[in-house]
């Protein structure tokens, strides 16, 4: 899968662009699946402490049907209440994001094709539970892994300071990441 992100832009820019890059991509392997994003989810590296105003900017359902008509997507990344890099506030134990559930239960009626959950960590338990069964087919989650890595670290560092040999540190990252892989999978499969 390809992923094509020109939600920054005016929405008549990237319906252009995104159609572009579908066409371009296409003519090299029909096959590959391209995925699109529309309404505002921040980047994926940047760190936000706070919900920026700008990540309030929904996806609409029509706007959807629209993107994924012009551009011929084959998935769809919706703006819903998700958002990239709030590693700041998950670090703080803060309040879990709240996705709009109608709004992607409408989105998916709209469109009728695989939606993509970017920005995913830090999302309520429930609330991902309740995306899936309104049509959210792909969950991301990478912040949370970065932090699990990060922690898992830490405390391979705290526990033996004096420890130089990386693959006996890195033991302890690798088993937070595979934990909250675990715990994930279990959750996204309890439908």
């Amino acid at each position: 899968m390809i992923g094509f992100d020109g939600s920054t832009l005016s929405f008549a820019e990237n319906v252009r662009q995104t159609k572009a890059a579908v066409a371009a991509i296409k003519s090299i392997n029909a096959d590959i699946v391209v995925e699109g994003e529309l309404g505002y989810i921040g980047s994926g590296s940047e760190i936000h402490g706070t919900v920026p105003e700008s990540s309030l900017i929904f996806t609409r359902p029509d706007e959807a049907r629209q993107f994924a008509e012009a551009t011929e997507v084959d998935v769809l990344a919706p703006a819903v209440g998700n958002m990239h890099g709030l590693l700041a506030t998950m670090v703080r134990g803060e309040a879990k994001k709240h996705l709009d559930i109608g709004r992607i239960a409408q989105i998916k009626a709209a469109i009728g094709m695989p939606l993509t959950l970017h920005g995913g960590s830090a999302t309520d338990d429930d609330d991902f539970r309740r995306a899936i069964e309104a049509g959210m087919t792909i969950v991301h989650i990478s912040t949370e892994l970065r932090l699990a890595w990060r922690q898992g670290l830490e405390a391979a560092l705290a526990a033996e300071p004096d420890d130089l040999v990386l693959y006996q540190l890195f033991r302890k990252s690798s088993q937070a990441i595979q934990d909250v892989v675990t715990n994930r999978l279990k959750l996204f499969n309890r439908l």
